[in-house]
C-alpha cells in the first residue's frame, strides 16, 4: 500500500476515534452572546456576518468598541446590528477538552458563528522530508495556543477530498501524525506514487521529462485539492476559515510546447491499441509488469498544456468569495537554493539547474506564498529559521477577533457583493472578509418553504421569510454553550405590575476546583453612560456553582439599553472573576428574556436556576418570563424548524412576594432526543390588540 494512503488512512482513523482539542473563549464586555437584543426582521436584506481582526504593528488591538468601525456593502455604508469581541486562549488539558457525540453535531459546531474552523494542509509533494519532521513540534505548539473550546481543526493532503475531512477538537491525533511519517515527498530519490514511477520508467533516457512531468502532476494535484477545499468551506459556513498550508510553494507552471515534443520520432497522442498476449483481444492496457506507455504520453501531452498561474489566481478568488484566509508556512525556514545539485529521473540524474535559473524558481516560490497570504488577509510564514516566532504572529492574528453584523442595503440580487472594513483609529489596520454571495429573493423563498410551509416556494410570504429568521435568532445563542467560561450570565427584563421595572440575573460558575468552598458575588446596573442604578450581593454555598439576584433601580427605568456587571470571589479569596452582559429593556408592558430552572438527579431534585440551557432528558425544565399582565397564556413545544411537537407544556401565571409576576411554562424532558428546541409562549391581545409570541431556546444534550 502507497505510504500516502497510510497517512490518509491514520489521520481519517484518528480523528474519526474522538482524539480532538480544546480550550476556552471568553468573550470580553461589553458582549451580548446570551442575550442578544430584539431584532427587526428586514425580509428585503441579506444578513450578513463579518469577522474583523484589527492590528497595529502586527498586534491585536483589543480596545476598539462599534463607533470604532465602518463597514461597506458595494461601497454604500451600512449601519452595524451586531457587534461583540472575542477573545481566545487554551485553558484547558487535551483529556478535558469536549468533542462533539455525532455527525450532526459537529456539522452543527461548523455552522456556529463563533467557532472558528482551522485546516492544516499538508502539501506532501512540495515538502521535503526533513523539513516536514522539523516543522511538527512548533506547528503542534501553535495549535494547541490558537485552537478555543469552540473551534474545530481539520488535517487534508492533496491525495484527500475536502468531503474527507474529520474535524476534531484535540491536537494529540495531529501530533501523533506528524511526529510518526516523514510525510513530506519533495525530492525523495524513489516516488511512492505508482503513477510517478511509471513516468520514470516511460522516460529512461530523458529524466528532464520524467522530472518536469512529476513536478506538473504535483502541483495541478495540490492546486486541485485547494480549490475544492475552499469550495467546500464556502458551504459550510460564511464566517471566516483559516488554512494552515505547509508548503515550500509552487512555480505555477504555464504551458510547454516543448514538454510535447516528439520522443523517439513519436507525437504524444491518444490511447494506444495492442494485442493482450492473454486472450488475443485487442486493449489499451500495458503489458504486465510494465508501465503503460499509452497513459505516460497522454499524460505528457495533457501536463504539457495546463496553465497553473490561471488556476492560481481562480483559487484566491473563490478563497475571497468563501471568506478563507490563508496562512502559508514555508518549513524549511531561510533558503538558500530551491533544488538540489542534481535531481532523480529515469536511469540517471536530472541536468543540474542554472544557478540563476534555480534563484527565479525560488523567488517564483515564496512570492506564490506571499501573494496567497496578503490575497487572503492571511499572514505569510517564509524566508525565516524562527518558525515558532512566525507561528506566534499566526496565533496572536487569530486569538481576539471582532463579531460584526449588518443588514445589507443593497437588493437580494443573487450577485457577489464586495465588503470593506474600516477602523477610524489612525494606524490600525483591518482585515475582514472580502465579500458574499448576496441571496436572491427566489431563495429566501425558498429557504423560508423548507423550513414547513406547505405553499409552493414562490408563494411563500414575508411573514414566512420573517418567521424563519426568528426562529434562527431564537436559537443562535445555544452557539455559544459548547465552551468553558469561569463564569456565565443571563439574564431578563421587564415590568411588574406596579409598572416599575427590574432585571433579574443569573450566575453560573465553572466547574473549576477554585470554586468548590463557595464564592460571594456583586452586582451592578449601569446605565449606557455608565452610571451605576441599583446593585447587589449574592453569595454562592460551598459545594454550589449558581446564584440569582433582582437589580430594582430606586428611581423609574427607561426603555433602553443597559449594562449587567458582575464580579465574583471565591470563598478565599484566591480566585476572580467578571463579566458584563448588555441587556434592553423594551418599553412596557413587554419582556426580553427569561428565568431557565432545572431540576433532576444532578441538582438532588432540587429546583436551580440556570445560566446553562443545555439539559439532559433525566430533568424537568422551567421557563420564567416577566409580565405585568395576568392574562392566562399558552405555550407549546416545537423542534427547531418550528413544526410543534406532541409534548404537553403546562403553563401558568405567578406571582412572587417581591411583587414580580410571571409567565412560568414548565416540561418534562424524558421523551425528547439531544437535539435543540423551541418553547412558544403566547400571550392573547387586549381589546383589539395583536397577541404576544416569545420563542425561547434550550438544547437537550446526551
Amino acid at each position: 500500500m502507497r505510504r500516502g494512503w497510510l497517512l490518509i488512512g491514520a489521520l481519517t482513523f484518528a480523528l474519526a476515534t474522538g482524539l480532538y482539542l480544546h480550550s476556552t473563549i471568553v468573550s470580553s464586555a461589553p458582549q451580548a452572546q446570551d442575550q442578544p437584543p430584539p431584532p427587526t426582521f428586514r425580509t428585503e436584506a441579506n444578513y450578513v456576518r463579518v469577522d474583523a481582526y484589527p492590528t497595529r504593528n502586527d498586534a491585536p488591538v483589543a480596545d476598539l468598541t462599534q463607533d470604532d468601525f465602518e463597514v461597506f456593502d458595494n461601497g454604500a455604508p451600512q449601519k452595524i446590528e451586531q457587534f461583540e469581541r472575542v477573545v481566545v486562549r487554551a485553558a484547558v488539558s487535551q483529556d478535558a477538552r469536549i468533542e462533539p457525540n455525532t455527525v450532526r453535531e459537529s456539522r452543527s459546531m461548523l455552522e456556529s458563528s463563533r467557532s472558528r474552523v482551522f485546516v492544516l494542509f499538508l502539501d506532501t509533494g512540495h515538502v521535503e522530508p526533513d523539513a516536514s519532521r522539523v516543522i511538527r513540534k512548533p506547528l503542534v505548539d501553535a495549535l494547541d495556543k490558537v485552537i478555543g473550546a469552540d473551534d474545530l481543526v481539520g488535517v487534508m493532503t492533496p491525495e484527500m477530498s475536502a468531503g474527507d475531512i474529520a474535524f476534531a477538537r484535540k491536537t494529540t491525533t495531529i501530533d501523533g501524525i506528524l511526529n510518526r511519517y516523514w510525510w513530506g515527498d519533495r525530492g525523495r530519490l524513489n516516488p511512492v506514487e505508482p503513477q510517478e514511477q511509471d513516468y520514470l520508467a516511460c522516460y529512461p533516457f530523458q529524466p528532464a521529462i520524467s522530472a518536469e512531468m512529476i513536478k506538473r502532476r504535483r502541483e495541478k494535484r495540490t492546486l486541485d485539492a485547494l480549490e475544492d477545499l475552499v469550495t467546500y468551506l464556502r458551504g459550510v459556513r460564511e464566517e471566516r476559515k483559516a488554512v494552515l498550508a505547509i508548503t515550500d510553494g509552487w512555480l505555477l507552471y504555464r504551458p510547454n510546447p516543448v514538454l510535447a515534443r516528439p520522443v523517439n520520432d513519436t507525437i504524444p497522442s491518444g490511447p494506444r491499441i495492442g494485442v493482450d498476449p492473454r486472450g488475443g483481444k485487442l486493449t489499451t492496457e500495458a503489458p504486465k509488469g510494465g508501465a503503460n506507455e499509452t497513459l505516460c504520453e497522454s499524460d505528457r501531452l495533457q501536463l504539457s498544456q495546463i496553465d497553473n498561474d490561471d488556476q492560481f489566481r481562480r483559487l484566491l478568488d473563490e478563497a475571497n468569495r468563501s471568506n478563507t484566509s490563508f496562512y502559508p508556512v514555508d518549513p524549511r525556514g531561510l533558503v538558500v537554493f530551491d533544488t538540489p545539485i542534481a535531481e532523480p529521473g529515469g536511469r540517471g540524474l536530472a541536468p543540474m539547474t542554472p544557478l540563476t535559473v534555480d534563484a527565479a524558481m525560488l523567488r517564483t516560490r515564496l512570492t506564490s506564498l506571499r501573494t496567497l497570504a496578503e490575497t487572503t488577509d492571511g499572514l505569510a510564514i517564509v524566508n525565516s529559521n524562527n518558525i515558532a516566532a512566525g507561528l506566534k504572529r499566526v496565533v496572536d492574528d487569530l486569538s481576539a477577533y471582532y463579531l460584526l453584523g449588518y443588514y445589507a442595503s443593497g437588493k437580494l440580487d443573487g450577485k457577489f457583493h464586495a465588503i470593506t472594513v474600516r477602523v477610524k483609529r489612525p494606524g490600525v489596520r483591518v482585515r475582514a472578509r472580502r465579500g458574499y454571495l448576496a441571496a436572491s429573493e427566489a431563495a429566501v423563498r425558498a429557504t423560508a418553504a423548507g423550513r414547513g410551509s406547505a405553499s409552493p416556494a414562490s408563494a411563500v410570504s414575508p411573514a414566512a421569510v420573517a418567521e424563519a429568521r426568528a426562529i434562527d435568532v431564537a436559537l443562535s445563542p445555544l452557539e455559544g454553550y459548547t465552551r468553558q467560561l469561569p463564569i456565565r450570565m443571563h439574564a431578563a427584563a421587564g415590568w411588574k405590575p406596579d409598572s416599575a421595572a427590574a432585571v433579574w440575573t443569573i450566575g453560573e460558575l465553572g466547574a473549576g476546583p477554585e470554586w468548590r468552598g463557595g464564592a460571594d458575588a456583586d452586582l451592578s446596573l449601569t446605565s449606557a453612560s455608565g452610571a451605576t442604578l441599583a446593585s447587589a450581593r449574592a453569595h454562592v454555598d460551598a459545594g454550589g456553582r449558581g446564584f440569582r439576584a433582582a437589580l430594582v433601580p430606586g428611581s423609574p427605568l427607561a426603555p433602553g439599553d443597559y449594562m449587567v456587571r458582575v464580579r465574583v470571589k471565591s470563598a478565599d479569596a484566591a480566585t476572580s472573576a467578571s463579566d458584563t452582559l448588555r441587556i434592553t429593556l423594551p418599553g412596557a408592558p413587554d419582556a426580553t428574556g427569561a428565568i431557565f430552572v432545572r431540576r433532576g438527579p444532578a441538582t438532588a431534585n432540587r429546583e436551580i436556576a440556570t445560566s446553562d440551557l443545555r439539559f439532559r432528558r433525566s430533568e424537568q425544565l422551567r421557563i420564567e418570563v416577566p409580565t405585568p399582565s395576568s392574562a392566562a397564556v399558552t405555550a407549546r413545544l416545537l423542534d427547531r424548524t418550528g413544526k410543534p411537537l406532541a409534548v404537553p407544556v403546562t403553563v401558568v401565571v405567578r406571582d412572587d412576594s417581591d411583587g414580580s409576576r410571571w409567565q412560568v411554562a414548565q416540561l418534562a424532558l424524558a421523551p425528547l432526543a439531544p437535539a435543540d428546541y423551541l418553547i412558544e409562549i403566547v400571550e392573547p391581545g387586549g381589546a383589539g390588540g395583536d397577541q404576544k409570541r416569545r420563542l425561547l431556546a434550550f438544547r437537550v444534550v446526551p
